[in-house]
């Protein structure tokens, strides 16, 4: 059966116009005074807002209703767009006095306190949008078989950068490919190796200090003599994204091969 993500998208769209938050509410504020029924909203709204409803209902009637029929509308029509923006609210550094909000969208946010469908549409009209990429760059990757073990820890960052890679985390993902490079390597040691090490760097090897030691002991690991040169290009890759900046799908896609080479080397038996 074929999955269609754009018609999960319009899926989402049509939940969106159907429930965005505040779209009745307002809707029926709007109605209510129209049809001369305004005194129902005593039994709903807490008196304060009544009241300032009802003195702003009495100065202009039609003002009013189109009013509220027009923050009806806005709700329904910018509700993805306002989704998203509650979203990056949380992901980035937010000025004080950026300017005013505009009425619909305090209105919706307040609304919307307890029931979070901001951040539910959001969130998955951003991950319906990584569907695509993500399918396009697994595709760009093989299982990685080895023949021994390492550890669950390694499995979790090679599971982890993989996962990066696929959602364009390409900075995290060469972050985590050192990370797990790391875990494997401190996993493959001989014992004697690990104790000369772990006094020599006083407990904090990074990946590079574990590199310097295989390459100058690769008779007593048994490693693989091609696996430093790997490795090292994983460790590069990671020290750049670490200390000068956002890496781009290509470096990251390129440090993620690495690594799984490396992997397969250091693990080969």
């Amino acid at each position: 059966m074929a999955i269609e993500i754009d018609r999960l998208s319009d899926l989402l769209l049509q939940m969106a116009d159907q429930n965005a938050p505040g779209h009745e509410f307002s809707a029926a504020i709007a109605e209510l005074a129209r049809t001369g029924r305004f005194a129902q909203l005593r039994d709903v709204l807490p008196p304060v807002v009544y009241d300032e409803l009802w003195n702003r209902y009495q100065s202009n009637s039609v003002a009013f209703v189109e009013g509220w029929e027009h923050l009806a509308h806005e709700m329904q029509q910018g509700f993805i767009q306002h989704a998203r923006q509650r979203l990056t609210s949380l992901t980035r550094l937010q000025h004080a006095g950026n300017g005013s909000t505009p009425a619909w969208k305090s209105i919706q946010r307040a609304l919307d306190g307890s029931q979070n469908d901001l951040l539910r549409a959001a969130v998955a009209a951003e991950f319906l949008d990584l569907v695509e990429p993500a399918v396009a760059r697994a595709t760009h990757l093989r299982e990685c078989v080895v023949a021994a073990p390492s550890s669950d820890e390694a499995d979790r960052y090679l599971d982890e950068a993989t996962r990066c890679y696929f959602f364009a985390l390409f900075t995290a993902c060469a972050v985590m490919c050192r990370s797990v490079l790391e875990e494997a390597i401190k996993q493959k040691l001989p014992e004697s190796l690990t104790k000369l090490i772990r006094s020599r760097y006083r407990n904090t090897a990074t990946l590079g200090n574990l590199l310097h030691e295989i390459n100058n002991n690769l008779l007593a690991t048994g490693i693989d003599a091609a696996f430093p040169r790997i490795a090292n290009q994983v460790n590069d890759i990671g020290k750049k994204a670490v200390h000068q900046g956002l890496l781009s799908e290509d470096e990251a896609r390129t440090c993620l091969q690495n690594a799984r080479e490396a992997l397969q080397m250091l693990l080969q038996r």
